[in-house]
């Protein structure tokens, strides 16, 4: 049962290419914008659709893969968790983020036809 606490899948598309950073270490970190749609039907039936942004972190294998791989425009499924933590800015003011800490990606655009 512990394989499904805290675990979140996303679809959607990339918002940005992956920011990378390389640690002193040689670690990698690649941050990620992602892009879900939601359609419904206001009041009087009109389609409405949505757009829920998505901030994305992805951490050693899985930031090499999304370095090498991923970029602005891909429709994707991002399996992870979700992860609240706190920093100070720059003016010392205390600052809270949510992000999905990426465990697993995987790319639903089709390949081209004569690859």
């Amino acid at each position: 049962m512990n394989t499904i606490v805290n675990k979140i899948t996303l679809i959607g598309h990339l918002g940005n290419n992956p920011e990378m950073r390389t640690f002193d270490n040689g670690g990698k970190v690649a941050n990620l914008r992602l892009a879900t749609y939601e359609p419904y039907r206001d009041a009087k039936g009109n389609k409405v659709d949505t757009t829920q942004w998505h901030d994305l972190s992805a951490w050693g294998k899985t930031a090499e893969f999304a370095e090498k791989f991923l970029s602005k425009g891909k429709y994707v499924i991002a399996e992870g968790r979700l992860v609240h933590r706190s920093y100070e800015d720059k003016d010392g003011n205390k600052r809270y983020r949510s992000e999905v800490r990426v465990n697993d990606f995987m790319m639903l655009d089709k390949k081209p036809e004569n690859a």
